[in-house]
Protein backbone atom coordinates (compact mmCIF):
# COMPACT_ATOMS: atom_id res chain seq x y z
CA UNK A 1 0.00 0.00 0.00
CA UNK A 2 1.30 3.52 -1.06
CA UNK A 3 1.75 5.97 2.08
CA UNK A 4 0.09 9.32 1.61
CA UNK A 5 2.40 12.27 0.81
CA UNK A 6 1.54 15.26 2.58
CA UNK A 7 2.01 19.06 1.71
CA UNK A 8 2.52 19.88 5.81
CA UNK A 9 3.27 17.50 8.78
CA UNK A 10 2.37 18.47 12.47
CA UNK A 11 4.20 16.35 14.91
CA UNK A 12 4.94 16.86 18.59
CA UNK A 13 8.20 17.27 18.87
CA UNK A 14 11.21 18.62 16.61
CA UNK A 15 14.76 18.20 16.71
CA UNK A 16 16.42 21.06 18.71
CA UNK A 17 18.38 22.28 16.41
CA UNK A 18 15.74 22.48 13.36
CA UNK A 19 15.75 26.25 13.02
CA UNK A 20 12.85 26.34 10.47
CA UNK A 21 14.04 28.76 8.21
CA UNK A 22 12.87 27.47 5.44
CA UNK A 23 9.37 27.53 6.40
CA UNK A 24 10.20 31.14 7.54
CA UNK A 25 10.89 32.33 3.65
CA UNK A 26 7.40 30.42 2.99
CA UNK A 27 5.65 32.64 5.11
CA UNK A 28 7.99 36.00 3.99
CA UNK A 29 4.45 37.15 2.55
CA UNK A 30 2.62 37.05 6.18
CA UNK A 31 5.87 39.16 7.04
CA UNK A 32 5.77 41.63 5.00
CA UNK A 33 2.53 42.00 5.84
CA UNK A 34 3.05 42.14 9.68
CA UNK A 35 5.87 44.72 8.86
CA UNK A 36 3.28 46.87 7.24
CA UNK A 37 0.94 46.37 10.33
CA UNK A 38 3.76 47.55 12.70
CA UNK A 39 4.31 50.67 10.41
CA UNK A 40 1.20 52.02 9.82
CA UNK A 41 -0.72 51.39 13.61
CA UNK A 42 2.16 52.46 15.93
CA UNK A 43 1.54 56.53 15.78
CA UNK A 44 -2.33 56.00 13.46
CA UNK A 45 -3.34 58.13 16.44
CA UNK A 46 -0.98 60.33 18.32
CA UNK A 47 -1.06 63.82 16.57
CA UNK A 48 3.15 64.26 15.83
CA UNK A 49 2.79 60.72 14.15
CA UNK A 50 6.42 60.32 12.62
CA UNK A 51 7.82 63.51 13.70
CA UNK A 52 8.48 61.43 17.06
CA UNK A 53 11.29 59.57 15.68
CA UNK A 54 13.05 62.88 15.44
CA UNK A 55 12.09 64.07 18.66
CA UNK A 56 13.45 61.42 21.05
CA UNK A 57 17.32 61.75 19.66
CA UNK A 58 16.81 65.33 18.94
CA UNK A 59 16.03 66.17 22.80
CA UNK A 60 18.67 62.99 24.19
CA UNK A 61 21.15 64.02 22.10
CA UNK A 62 21.13 67.80 23.30
CA UNK A 63 20.41 66.38 27.17
CA UNK A 64 23.64 64.16 26.84
CA UNK A 65 25.44 67.47 25.26
CA UNK A 66 24.34 69.87 27.94
CA UNK A 67 25.12 67.39 31.00
CA UNK A 68 28.12 65.12 30.11
CA UNK A 69 29.86 67.87 27.91
CA UNK A 70 29.18 70.81 29.24
CA UNK A 71 28.84 70.40 32.58
CA UNK A 72 30.96 67.49 32.64
CA UNK A 73 33.68 68.47 30.79
CA UNK A 74 33.84 65.48 28.65
CA UNK A 75 36.00 66.29 25.73
CA UNK A 76 34.63 64.78 22.19
CA UNK A 77 38.05 65.96 20.11
CA UNK A 78 37.43 68.02 17.04
CA UNK A 79 33.74 66.05 16.81
CA UNK A 80 31.23 68.95 17.98
CA UNK A 81 29.60 67.27 20.53
CA UNK A 82 26.40 67.49 19.12
CA UNK A 83 26.83 65.27 16.39
CA UNK A 84 28.79 63.04 18.62
CA UNK A 85 25.87 62.36 21.03
CA UNK A 86 23.67 62.24 17.73
CA UNK A 87 25.26 59.53 16.57
CA UNK A 88 25.71 57.01 19.56
CA UNK A 89 22.31 57.80 20.46
CA UNK A 90 20.76 56.91 16.61
CA UNK A 91 23.16 53.61 16.52
CA UNK A 92 22.00 52.65 19.87
CA UNK A 93 18.08 52.87 19.74
CA UNK A 94 17.88 50.94 17.03
CA UNK A 95 19.41 47.92 19.32
CA UNK A 96 17.37 49.42 21.81
CA UNK A 97 14.01 48.74 20.10
CA UNK A 98 14.51 45.75 18.39
CA UNK A 99 15.40 44.24 21.97
CA UNK A 100 12.82 46.22 24.07
CA UNK A 101 9.77 45.48 21.38
CA UNK A 102 10.91 41.69 20.83
CA UNK A 103 11.52 40.52 24.62
CA UNK A 104 7.89 40.51 25.20
CA UNK A 105 6.43 38.34 21.94
CA UNK A 106 4.91 35.85 23.65
CA UNK A 107 3.30 37.55 26.08
CA UNK A 108 1.78 40.15 23.54
CA UNK A 109 0.50 37.83 20.98
CA UNK A 110 -0.72 34.90 22.73
CA UNK A 111 -3.96 35.82 21.93
CA UNK A 112 -3.11 35.37 17.96
CA UNK A 113 -0.31 32.29 18.70
CA UNK A 114 -3.01 30.88 20.39
CA UNK A 115 -5.71 30.46 17.43
CA UNK A 116 -3.51 30.26 14.29
CA UNK A 117 -0.35 28.51 13.56
CA UNK A 118 2.41 30.59 11.50
CA UNK A 119 6.13 30.46 12.18
CA UNK A 120 6.01 32.10 15.66
CA UNK A 121 9.79 33.63 15.09
CA UNK A 122 7.76 35.69 12.45
CA UNK A 123 6.61 38.17 15.04
CA UNK A 124 9.86 39.02 16.25
CA UNK A 125 11.59 40.02 13.22
CA UNK A 126 8.92 41.76 11.51
CA UNK A 127 9.68 44.28 14.37
CA UNK A 128 13.09 44.45 14.01
CA UNK A 129 12.54 44.84 10.02
CA UNK A 130 9.72 47.72 10.62
CA UNK A 131 12.40 49.45 12.91
CA UNK A 132 14.39 49.98 9.90
CA UNK A 133 12.67 52.98 9.24
CA UNK A 134 12.76 54.73 12.38
CA UNK A 135 16.44 54.10 12.27
CA UNK A 136 16.48 55.22 8.88
CA UNK A 137 14.69 58.67 9.06
CA UNK A 138 16.64 58.95 12.46
CA UNK A 139 20.07 58.50 10.28
CA UNK A 140 18.62 60.53 7.85
CA UNK A 141 18.21 63.52 10.42
CA UNK A 142 21.91 62.49 11.03
CA UNK A 143 22.87 63.40 7.47
CA UNK A 144 21.64 66.59 7.86
CA UNK A 145 23.51 67.80 10.76
CA UNK A 146 26.59 66.39 9.49
CA UNK A 147 26.24 68.30 6.12
CA UNK A 148 25.49 71.44 8.40
CA UNK A 149 28.66 71.37 10.48
CA UNK A 150 31.00 70.14 7.37
CA UNK A 151 29.97 73.09 5.79
CA UNK A 152 30.24 75.66 8.17
CA UNK A 153 34.06 74.32 8.38
CA UNK A 154 34.05 71.53 11.41
CA UNK A 155 36.89 68.70 10.37
CA UNK A 156 33.96 65.66 10.33
CA UNK A 157 34.52 63.25 7.30
CA UNK A 158 32.98 59.65 6.94
CA UNK A 159 36.06 56.46 7.30
CA UNK A 160 36.72 54.39 4.66
CA UNK A 161 34.82 51.70 6.28
CA UNK A 162 31.84 53.30 5.63
CA UNK A 163 30.28 50.68 2.99
CA UNK A 164 30.29 48.57 6.40
CA UNK A 165 27.94 50.26 8.05
CA UNK A 166 24.69 48.65 6.47
CA UNK A 167 26.50 45.74 7.86
CA UNK A 168 26.81 47.23 10.90
CA UNK A 169 23.09 47.59 11.32
CA UNK A 170 22.56 44.25 10.73
CA UNK A 171 24.59 43.25 13.44
CA UNK A 172 22.65 45.61 16.10
CA UNK A 173 19.34 44.18 14.51
CA UNK A 174 20.44 40.14 15.02
CA UNK A 175 21.74 41.04 18.74
CA UNK A 176 19.02 42.86 19.64
CA UNK A 177 16.93 40.08 18.26
CA UNK A 178 18.61 37.35 20.10
CA UNK A 179 18.93 38.90 23.19
CA UNK A 180 15.26 39.66 22.44
CA UNK A 181 14.24 36.45 22.02
CA UNK A 182 15.71 34.81 24.66
CA UNK A 183 14.32 36.97 26.98
CA UNK A 184 11.05 36.59 25.45
CA UNK A 185 11.10 32.98 25.99
CA UNK A 186 11.94 33.25 29.87
CA UNK A 187 9.28 36.15 29.86
CA UNK A 188 6.73 33.27 29.73
CA UNK A 189 7.66 31.29 33.54
CA UNK A 190 9.16 34.29 34.84
CA UNK A 191 7.35 37.70 34.22
CA UNK A 192 9.41 39.65 36.43
CA UNK A 193 11.52 40.03 33.70
CA UNK A 194 8.91 42.19 31.94
CA UNK A 195 10.03 44.62 34.34
CA UNK A 196 13.57 44.45 34.73
CA UNK A 197 13.90 44.88 30.71
CA UNK A 198 13.39 48.83 30.92
CA UNK A 199 15.77 48.57 33.55
CA UNK A 200 18.09 46.99 32.25
CA UNK A 201 18.76 48.42 29.29
CA UNK A 202 19.20 52.17 30.64
CA UNK A 203 22.29 50.41 32.48
CA UNK A 204 23.49 48.95 29.42
CA UNK A 205 23.24 52.14 27.27
CA UNK A 206 25.79 53.80 30.08
CA UNK A 207 28.09 50.53 29.91
CA UNK A 208 27.64 50.86 25.95
CA UNK A 209 29.89 54.18 25.21
CA UNK A 210 26.84 55.62 23.91
CA UNK A 211 27.73 59.39 25.09
CA UNK A 212 31.46 58.47 26.46
CA UNK A 213 34.27 58.04 23.79
CA UNK A 214 35.28 54.38 24.29
CA UNK A 215 38.91 55.09 25.01
CA UNK A 216 37.86 57.71 27.81
CA UNK A 217 35.58 54.73 29.62
CA UNK A 218 39.28 52.37 29.39
CA UNK A 219 40.58 54.98 31.50
CA UNK A 220 38.07 55.90 33.85
CA UNK A 221 38.16 52.33 34.64
CA UNK A 222 41.59 51.55 35.27
CA UNK A 223 43.84 52.71 37.95
CA UNK A 224 46.69 50.62 38.66
CA UNK A 225 47.99 52.51 41.33
CA UNK A 226 45.44 51.96 43.29
CA UNK A 227 44.79 48.32 41.99
CA UNK A 228 41.60 47.91 39.83
CA UNK A 229 40.77 47.99 36.46
CA UNK A 230 37.79 47.17 35.18
CA UNK A 231 37.96 47.85 31.66
CA UNK A 232 36.80 44.41 30.66
CA UNK A 233 33.40 46.15 31.51
CA UNK A 234 33.03 47.58 28.03
CA UNK A 235 35.75 45.54 26.26
CA UNK A 236 33.80 42.41 26.92
CA UNK A 237 30.68 44.66 25.96
CA UNK A 238 30.01 43.74 22.38
CA UNK A 239 27.21 46.67 21.74
CA UNK A 240 29.89 49.52 23.10
CA UNK A 241 32.31 48.21 20.38
CA UNK A 242 29.31 48.73 17.47
CA UNK A 243 28.33 51.61 18.62
CA UNK A 244 32.05 52.85 18.62
CA UNK A 245 32.59 51.64 15.38
CA UNK A 246 29.98 52.81 14.23
CA UNK A 247 30.98 56.64 14.90
CA UNK A 248 34.87 55.68 13.70
CA UNK A 249 32.59 55.11 10.63
CA UNK A 250 30.48 58.00 10.37
CA UNK A 251 33.04 60.70 12.11
CA UNK A 252 36.66 59.01 11.61
CA UNK A 253 37.17 59.44 14.89
CA UNK A 254 37.25 57.38 17.76
CA UNK A 255 39.09 53.99 18.40
CA UNK A 256 39.29 50.58 16.35
CA UNK A 257 39.91 47.55 18.03
CA UNK A 258 40.31 44.29 15.53
CA UNK A 259 39.87 41.64 18.24
CA UNK A 260 36.68 44.01 19.64
CA UNK A 261 35.38 43.55 16.02
CA UNK A 262 35.87 39.60 15.93
CA UNK A 263 34.76 39.17 19.38
CA UNK A 264 31.33 41.59 18.55
CA UNK A 265 30.85 39.07 15.62
CA UNK A 266 31.07 35.82 17.22
CA UNK A 267 28.69 37.29 19.72
CA UNK A 268 26.56 38.62 17.27
CA UNK A 269 25.99 35.02 15.58
CA UNK A 270 26.00 32.85 18.70
CA UNK A 271 23.76 34.75 20.51
CA UNK A 272 21.65 34.90 17.20
CA UNK A 273 21.30 31.44 16.96
CA UNK A 274 21.00 31.10 20.37
CA UNK A 275 17.99 32.90 20.88
CA UNK A 276 16.45 31.32 17.53
CA UNK A 277 17.10 28.03 19.14
CA UNK A 278 15.30 29.07 22.67
CA UNK A 279 12.39 30.63 20.78
CA UNK A 280 11.95 27.59 18.86
CA UNK A 281 11.56 25.24 22.14
CA UNK A 282 9.62 27.51 23.84
CA UNK A 283 7.19 28.26 20.89
CA UNK A 284 6.26 24.37 21.09
CA UNK A 285 4.83 24.55 24.79
CA UNK A 286 4.84 28.37 26.26
CA UNK A 287 0.53 28.45 25.41
CA UNK A 288 0.44 26.07 28.58
CA UNK A 289 2.45 28.54 31.05
CA UNK A 290 1.65 31.92 29.00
Amino acid sequence: MQKDKWLFEITPKNNLFDLNLKEVWQYRDLLLLFVKRDVVTLYKQTILGPLWYLIQPLFTSIIFTLVFNNIAGISTGNIPPFLFNLAGVTIWNYFKECLTATSDTFKKNEAIFGKVYFPRVIMPMSIVVSNLLKFGIQIFIFICFYLYYFLNGYAVSPNKFILFFPLLVVAMGMVGLGLGMIISSMVTKYRDLTFLVGFGVQLLMYLSAVMYPLDLMREKLTNLEEGYNYAWVVDFNPIAHLVEFGRYILLNDGSYSNFGMLYTICFTIIIFFLGLLIFNKTEKSFIDTI
